[in-house]
């Protein structure tokens, strides 16, 4: 078992900057990908970006990309979602998520493991 834990959250102006972080614990040594996704209210969950192999590959969903990055300590226990330029559109619940398996990395399926979520208020 993996056990995620997010913190980081917080409200913010448009334009402004935050850092999302994200600690593992339990079995991390299994651990190949980890993610972040996040929720607004009625709408469907939606993936931020991941960070996977021993190379710290990257990927980003489009909404985020140029804004956002993903990154981890040397352990790769803890992973970093550093947002910039937030706008009113990225309010949401962040989520932190963990797999030890393959797939399509934006697919929330895949996952087998999640944080509580922080909450991420962008404010005009």
């Amino acid at each position: 078992q993996v056990q995620l834990g997010e913190s980081g959250g917080g409200l913010v102006q448009i334009g402004d900057s935050l850092r999302l972080s994200c600690a593992a614990s339990g079995r991390t040594n299994s651990v190949l990908t980890m993610a972040w996704f996040r929720q607004a209210p009625g709408k469907e969950r939606e993936f931020v970006a991941a960070i996977s192999g021993s190379f710290g590959s990257t990927y980003y969903g489009n909404s985020v990309k140029g804004r956002f990055s993903i990154s981890r300590d040397n352990a790769g226990n803890t992973v970093y979602l550093q947002m910039s330029s937030l706008k009113p559109e990225d309010t949401a619940v962040y989520y932190c998520a963990a797999r030890n398996s393959g797939g399509a990395f934006h697919r929330g399926g895949s996952y087998a493991y999640w944080g509580q979520g922080t909450q991420v208020t962008v404010s005009s």
